[in-house]
């Protein structure tokens, strides 16, 4: 068990209280992970925000489900794959493409396989990429927008995955059906 307390509205610091308010509002009640990460309230306003912000990307809900789940899986994250398994099946995400990120088998479409092959040399060379690569990306028809928002993507994924493998964060009742 993590010996870091998930936080209620009574317990977290008044700073966090804020951000604990949002997430109860957003998904009716407080995941684990903003429990936990709001014993640091900027570290859960970050968070947020990162999450906002490469949701108001360009990339569009595959995509983005693409990025997020590519890097949960490289990380080995005990709390997000499911998580984002869940959130993938309620943002309408097709099981095809869920099935195929969760188990690393080939996605539907040459463009998403470029999308999670990106993602993953983005991950593993931390940043680098060869002109090869770049240009494969390109074109698959990504933009030079969409590569940078990929980084976005991964900043908010560095700081959840990383975050759950040092709090060990419980995982929701909500997600534990796609453990």
């Amino acid at each position: 068990m993590s010996s870091y307390m998930l936080h209620t509205l009574e317990t977290a610091p008044a700073a966090s209280l804020p951000f604990l308010e949002k997430s109860l509002k957003g998904f009716g009640s407080i995941p684990n992970l903003h429990a936990v990460m709001a014993e640091s309230p900027k570290v859960l306003e970050a968070y947020q925000t990162l999450h906002e912000l490469f949701n108001q990307s360009s990339l569009n809900a595959i995509e983005k489900t693409i990025v997020w789940q590519t890097i949960n899986i490289e990380h080995q994250c005990h709390y997000c794959v499911p998580a984002h398994t869940a959130i993938a099946h309620m943002m309408k995400i097709d099981s095809t493409i869920i099935d195929a990120l969760t188990h690393k088998r080939p996605l539907p479409t040459h463009e998403q396989q470029v999308l999670r092959e990106t993602t993953l040399a983005l991950v593993r060379n931390r940043g680098q990429l060869s002109h090869e690569q770049k240009q494969a990306f390109f074109d698959a028809g990504y933009t030079k927008q969409q590569l940078l928002e990929i980084v976005l993507g991964i900043s908010q994924k560095v700081m959840s995955n990383y975050i759950n493998h040092i709090v060990d964060t419980p995982l929701d009742d909500a997600f534990k059906a796609f453990r």
